[in-house]
Parts: C-alpha cells; sequence; structure tokens
C-alpha cells in the first residue's frame, strides 16, 4: 500500500482502549476472531454493527461481526459512529490523509468520501476536529486492520441524531455507494450502567428489531427512549443504506454485556454484533 498523503489522525485511546503495541493488539484481536463463528455465506455481508467499548470488553463480541467478513474483497469500509464528545448537527465526515493505528495507518477511500460528501450536503460536512478525540469508530479499526487490512476507510460521525439526519445519511450512503463493493458498518453500544438482567430486557428490544430489519421501529423506539443505544443513529442508517445497496436479510450475531469480563453484573453496558446482507 503506498504511504498516505494528507492529514494523518493520530490514535486517540490506543494504550489505554486496546493495546499500545502492535505485537500484543494483533494477539488479543485474532484471539477474539477465533473465538467468534458467526457462520455466514462468504461474500454475502453488506453491513455491520459493532461496539466499541474498551477490547477486553467488547472485543469478544464485536470480533463476531468482523469474522463475517475476514479476506472479503471490499472496496472501501464506511464507518458510522456516534459523536460522545461534541454536539453538533449533521455528520462530520474526515475525507482524507488516513488515521493512524498501532497496526498501520488505515488509509481513507477520498473518492468515495468525496461521493459521500457530494451526495450528503448539507447534512455531511467536513469536520477533522469533531473525529480528534472520539473513539467510536477508532475502536472498530483493531479489528479492520486485522480482517481487511488493505482496504481504505470512510469515517462518519453522526451527531444530534434526528429522523432527518438519520433519513440523509442514508440516502446519501446509498447514492454515492451504488456499484461500489461497500462494507457500511455501525458502532453503536446498547443499554449503559443497568443490571444485567434489566439490561438483557431492554436490550432485547433492539436486537429484535434489528433481527426484523425493522430501521422505521428502530428510530421509533431511539424517539422516545435514546438510552436503549448510543448509536441508534447510526444503526438505523446503516440498515437503511444496506437495504438500498442489496441487503434484503439481518442476523443479531453475538450479544454480551461488559459483565461477562468483569464479573459485575451490577452495572453493565450491552454489546451487539449483527450483520445485513444477501445470506439466509
Amino acid at each position: 500500500m503506498p504511504k498516505p498523503e494528507g492529514p494523518i489522525r493520530r490514535a486517540a485511546v490506543a494504550g489505554s482502549w486496546y493495546p499500545g503495541s502492535a505485537e500484543a493488539l494483533a494477539l488479543e484481536v485474532d484471539r477474539h476472531l477465533e473465538a467468534a463463528s458467526p457462520g455466514l455465506p462468504r461474500g454475502s455481508v453488506r453491513g455491520l454493527v459493532a461496539p466499541h467499548a474498551g477490547l477486553m470488553y467488547s472485543g469478544p463480541i464485536a470480533a463476531w461481526a468482523y469474522r463475517a467478513v475476514r479476506d472479503d474483497p471490499f472496496e472501501v469500509a464506511v464507518l458510522v459512529g456516534p459523536s460522545h464528545r461534541l454536539g453538533f448537527e449533521g455528520v462530520a465526515i474526515y475525507p482524507r490523509g488516513a488515521w493512524d493505528t498501532p497496526l498501520g495507518p488505515a488509509r481513507i477511500a477520498e473518492d468515495a468520501a468525496s461521493a459521500i460528501l457530494t451526495a450528503g450536503a448539507p447534512v455531511v460536512h467536513v469536520s477533522e476536529t469533531a473525529h480528534a478525540r472520539e473513539h467510536s469508530l477508532e475502536m472498530q479499526l483493531p479489528f479492520l486492520r486485522r480482517v481487511l487490512p488493505e482496504t481504505p476507510i470512510v469515517p462518519l460521525l453522526m451527531g444530534l441524531q434526528t429522523p432527518d439526519t438519520i433519513d440523509a445519511l442514508a440516502a446519501a450512503l446509498a447514492e454515492a455507494l451504488a456499484g461500489r463493493r461497500a462494507l457500511l458498518v455501525a458502532s453503536s453500544d446498547l443499554s449503559h450502567y443497568m443490571e444485567s438482567r434489566a439490561a438483557a430486557r431492554m436490550d432485547r428490544q433492539v436486537l429484535d428489531l434489528v433481527s426484523a430489519f425493522d430501521d422505521e421501529g428502530l428510530v421509533r423506539l431511539l424517539r422516545t427512549r435514546p438510552d436503549h443505544a448510543c448509536g441508534g443513529g447510526p444503526v438505523a442508517s446503516v440498515m437503511r443504506a444496506a437495504r438500498a445497496l442489496g441487503a434484503g436479510t439481518a442476523r443479531v450475531l453475538r450479544y454480551g454485556d461488559s459483565g461477562d469480563t468483569s464479573g459485575d453484573k451490577s452495572a453493565v453496558v450491552g454489546y451487539m454484533a449483527a450483520a445485513f446482507g444477501g445470506f439466509a
């Protein structure tokens, strides 16, 4: 791969949320991938949902999503996540250069980014600042660098997760990515800091809507209960865009919570891995 040109977004949580050395990071990611077995046909996936907590907590669940696309010949991986640190209207795109990781730089697919920016204007706008400290997309890169190391990315951060923004981004992705072999990735955790049984009951509502490929139902749920998924808007946009790009089926691949790793089930964060595509 040629050396990336343009700005380099430095890793914000390497060495804290995941190992900061290439060797340690590859070992941990590979261990999670080998423990996962989603059982989907090769080449059938168009979109994923994966969590974005610290690798030791959400990695065992995220691996189920990424194992389903390992070594598939995608032209671009488009990442859509929520903004935790900054509130803003619309969707912030990082349009050029690369994102640094301990496993090497993830190059930006500048042609795809330009197409999304054009199709999504004015909702999609350039803001490298919005991405500087955000973790929701960065936490996808350890897996992407292992399963699709040559695939460039387009990072998109959703600010206020309004129905209009969700719809506009989905339409822009469908238009800009038509004819491209693109992987869509929505980054989201589920419930936060509830007792595990209560969390599972709350999370079941989201899992059922995703399994049913019901993005409209998910948007309705999030209007009244945004605490069900911090990246619910990105998930709904990816669902809609994946359908427009040919996905006809949705499947929840794995569910778990942070207590599975920590042993503390009194206040957990819920995690889901899901896929959208052409599988049965």
